[in-house]
C-alpha cells in the first residue's frame, strides 16, 4: 500500500505515527513545504511573554525521527496538483525546482490552514507579521524587542495572549478588533466583560468595534494603524484576524463548506474515494448542533490524524465530533468553554435557556476557597446541554472538559444536578457547582 500525506503539522504528524506502527509494510511518503513539522504555533504567545524559553521547544516531533521510523520525507516540496482520476500528485522541489509526480493508493490531506490576510492598504508594510508557524514566531520575538507601541489586530485567542505578553515587557499595546467584545466566539458577555476591564486595568488599549481601514508608515516601515474610528501610533503589528482552510488543492474533486473546508465522515473519508482529510483543513461534526463545522483546533487535528489511520483501510473507529472545548489563562483568570454560547446560539437557530451561578469551589472554611463564575446553556425544548463557560482566579478549568463530555453524550441539565461528584473540603463542596447549575436550573 502506499500512502501519500500532504502536510505535517498536528494532523499529518500523527497520521503518519500512528500509520507506521498499524501498517509497517505500507510505503509511507510525506510532502512538507516547510523545514519543520509538529509546531504547536498555540505556544507563540508563551514564548513572546517568556514562559517558553526556547522556540525548538514547541516541537514535539521532527523530521528526523519520522524518517527514523521509516517514513520519507520530502521537506520542503510544494503539492502542486492532485489527479484524482490517475491517483497522481504533482510535486516540486523548493530547493531545486525540480518537478516530480508519484501515485498513491491512499492520499491524505492534512495541510492546515492559513492566516486570514484582508485587501487593506499598506498591509504589505514591513513590521506587519503574521502569527502562525515557527518563522512568525522567531521574527515576532526579535521585532517587539525593537518596538515600543504594539497593535495587534483580532481579538480571538491568540491575540489576547500576546497582548498580555507584549503588556509584561512593558510595551504599549493597543488591541483592535471589528467586533464589540473580545473572545466574542468563546464567551458570553458576562465573561467577557470582566476580561476587558481586567485588560483595561493593565493599561492595554482596546479598540473595538473598529475596522482596519489602512496601515500609514514611511521607508517601508508601519507607523499607524487607521481603522474607521480612530488612528493608533505602531511599530510592530500582528496580525491574528483568523484562519481559513488551506484546500485549495481538492477544490471541485472534494465537497466542501462553503469557506473551502474539506467535509469529511465520521471516518475522515472525503466524498472522493481512498481520500482522507484531518485537521485544520477540514469541517467535522459540531455536537451542539449535528451538523458540519469549522473548528481548526490542535485537539481536533491529533485526534483526526489519529483516526486517518484507524480508518485507512477499512472504517474502525468513528470520530465522535467535537465540541470545540478550548481553554485560556488570562493574568490571573483561568478561563475554558465548551460548545454553543448563548450569543452564537441565537445566530445558529437554536432555542436556548441558560443558567449562572457564582460559587465558591470549596467550602467558605477552607483559606484558599475562591469563587468560580460557571454558565451552562442548554435547549429550552429537550434541555439538552449545548454549551458552557467557567472563569475563576483558581484553576478549575477542567469542569469544562466535564460539561464537554455531557453534551457529547446528550445529558440534561436536570440530569446535571444528580450527577455523582465526589466530596472533600480541600477540592470541592457536598454540592458540587456543576451540581449547583443544574439544581438551580431545574
Amino acid at each position: 500500500m502506499k500512502v501519500l500525506v500532504i502536510g505535517c503539522t498536528h494532523a499529518g504528524t500523527a497520521a503518519v505515527s500512528n500509520m507506521k506502527n498499524l501498517y509497517p509494510e505500507a510505503e509511507i511518503t510525506v510532502y512538507e513545504k516547510n523545514d519543520n513539522v509538529s509546531f504547536l504555533s498555540c505556544g507563540i504567545a508563551l514564548y513572546v511573554g517568556g514562559v517558553v524559553e526556547k522556540a525548538e521547544s514547541l516541537f514535539y516531533s521532527s523530521p528526523e525521527h519520522l524518517a527514523n521510523l521509516g517514513i520519507h520525507m520530502k521537506m520542503k516540496h510544494e503539492v502542486t496538483s492532485i489527479d484524482t482520476d490517475r491517483k497522481t500528485v504533482k510535486a516540486k522541489n523548493l530547493t531545486t525546482g525540480e518537478e516530480m509526480t508519484e501515485a498513491y493508493d491512499k492520499l491524505v490531506v492534512t495541510t492546515g490552514s492559513w492566516p486570514v490576510i484582508p485587501p487593506i492598504e499598506g498591509i504589505q508594510m514591513n513590521n506587519i507579521q503574521l502569527c502562525k508557524n515557527y518563522d512568525h514566531a522567531k521574527t515576532i520575538i526579535e521585532k517587539a524587542k525593537h518596538s515600543s507601541k504594539i497593535t495587534v489586530v483580532g481579538a480571538g485567542y491568540i491575540g489576547i495572549e500576546l497582548v498580555e505578553a507584549f503588556q509584561h515587557y512593558g510595551k504599549d499595546v493597543t488591541l483592535i478588533d471589528s467586533e464589540d467584545r473580545i473572545l466574542n466566539k468563546y464567551l458570553d458577555p458576562e465573561f467577557t466583560d470582566m476580561i476587558e476591564n481586567k485588560l483595561v486595568s493593565k493599561k492595554i488599549n482596546l479598540a473595538l468595534g473598529q475596522t482596519v481601514n489602512r496601515f500609514e508608515g514611511a521607508d517601508g516601515n508601519v507607523t499607524k494603524v487607521i481603522t474607521n474610528k480612530g488612528e493608533y501610533e505602531a511599530d510592530l503589528v500582528v496580525l491574528c484576524i483568523g484562519f481559513k482552510p488551506n484546500t485549495s488543492l481538492l477544490k471541485g474533486k472534494a465537497d466542501m463548506l462553503g469557506n473551502g473546508a474539506i467535509i469529511v465522515d465520521d471516518y475522515m473519508r472525503t466524498s472522493n474515494k481512498d481520500i482522507f482529510a484531518a485537521g485544520d483543513s477540514c469541517a467535522i461534526t459540531y455536537n451542539p448542533t449535528k451538523k458540519p463545522a469549522y473548528i481548526p483546533l490542535a485537539t481536533n487535528a491529533v485526534r483526526m490524524g489519529t483516526l486517518v489511520a484507524r480508518n485507512l483501510v477499512k472504517p474502525t473507529i468513528r470520530y465522535m465530533g467535537t465540541q470545540g472545548t478550548s481553554g485560556i489563562k488570562i493574568f490571573d483568570m483561568n478561563i475554558a468553554s465548551s460548545g454553543v454560547t448563548e450569543a452564537s446560539a441565537i445566530h445558529l437557530g437554536m432555542n436556548v435557556k441558560s443558567i449562572t451561578i457564582k460559587e465558591n469551589d470549596k467550602p467558605e472554611f477552607m483559606p484558599d476557597s475562591h469563587e468560580v463564575t460557571l454558565k451552562v446553556v442548554y435547549e429550552e425544548e429537550t434541555r439538552r446541554i449545548v454549551g458552557a463557560q467557567v472563569m475563576s482566579e483558581t484553576d478549575v478549568t477542567q469542569a469544562v472538559n466535564t460539561l464537554s463530555v455531557c453534551i457529547q453524550n446528550e445529558m440534561t441539565i436536570d440530569e446535571l444536578g444528580f450527577v455523582d461528584f465526589f466530596f472533600q473540603p480541600h477540592y470541592n463542596k457536598p454540592w458540587n457547582f456543576l451540581n449547583q447549575a443544574g439544581l438551580q436550573a431545574i
